[in-house]
C-alpha cells in the first residue's frame, strides 16, 4: 500500500518507520511548511493542497501524523477527505485481539496490547507500550502515550491525551478534550476539559473549550 503522511515531523518519522516495516511505502509527505513540491530520496514533499491529486496519482492512503489532538482533528477537518481515503497504521509487534475495533486513520506503535472488546475511534494514536485493556472505549482524536495504561472498561472520551506512564484504573472515564499528566492515577472520573495530576490525578486546571 501506498500512504501519504500529513505532517513531517518526529511522530511522522515513527509512523514512517512502522509503514516500512509492513511492507508499505510512504510515497509523500506533506506539510504547510513547504511552499512547493519537491523530491528528496525518492520522497515527495510539499503543502497539504496537493493531497487529493496525490491521492489519485499514487492510487495512496492518507494518515495524519500530527501529535497534538487538536491540530490533528482540525487538519482532518481541512483535507475533507472520505473514509476510505484513510489508511489505519499497526505495527507488526503489537498484540491485538480479534474483537478489537480500532477506526480509520488510527496509528497502533510497537508493543501496544489492545484486548478484547476494546473499542478505539478514527484518527486516534496509542503510543508504543501502551495497554488498552477488555471493554475499552477510546474515542476520535485520542492520543495515549507510551507506557500508558487503560484498565478494563475505562471511557476516554474524544481528544482525551492521557501523559506517558499513566495509568486509568478500572471503568473510570475521562472527559473530552482533558489531559492526564505523565505518571498520574485516575482513580475518579475526570470531568471534560480537565488538566489533572498526580497520585491520585486531581484537577489543576480547566482546558481552553477549541
Amino acid at each position: 500500500m501506498n500512504i501519504i503522511l500529513i505532517g513531517d515531523s518526529g511522530h511522522g518519522k515513527v509512523i514512517t518507520d512502522i509503514v516500512k516495516s509492513n511492507g508499505d511505502d510512504v510515497v509523500a509527505k506533506l506539510d504547510d511548511k513547504y511552499s512547493e513540491i519537491f523530491i528528496e530520496d525518492g520522497c515527495l514533499y510539499g503543502p497539504l493542497s496537493h493531497v487529493k491529486e496525490l491521492i489519485e496519482e499514487k492510487r495512496a492512503k492518507v494518515i495524519v501524523s500530527i501529535g497534538s489532538n487538536p491540530i490533528r482533528r482540525k487538519v482532518v477537518e481541512r483535507l475533507n477527505l472520505l473514509d476510505k481515503q484513510y489508511a489505519t497504521c499497526i505495527h507488526k509487534q503489537t498484540i491485538i485481539s480479534p474483537s478489537a475495533k480500532i477506526g480509520l486513520g488510527s496509528v497502533i506503535m510497537p508493543g501496544a496490547i489492545v484486548n478484547a472488546d476494546a473499542h478505539i475511534g478514527i484518527h486516534s494514536i496509542v503510543n508504543s507500550n501502551s495497554v488498552i485493556e477488555h471493554e475499552c472505549i477510546i474515542e476520535d482524536f485520542a492520543h495515549l502515550s507510551p507506557g500508558s495504561i487503560m484498565a478494563g472498561g475505562v471511557e476516554l472520551c474524544e481528544g482525551v491525551h492521557i501523559g506517558a506512564g499513566a495509568t486509568i484504573i478500572p471503568l473510570k472515564k475521562v472527559g473530552q478534550w482533558s489531559v492526564i499528566g505523565a505518571g498520574s492515577v485516575v482513580i475518579a472520573d475526570i470531568k471534560e476539559f480537565s488538566t489533572a495530576v498526580g497520585i491520585p490525578a486531581k484537577v489543576i486546571k480547566t482546558n481552553e473549550v477549541n
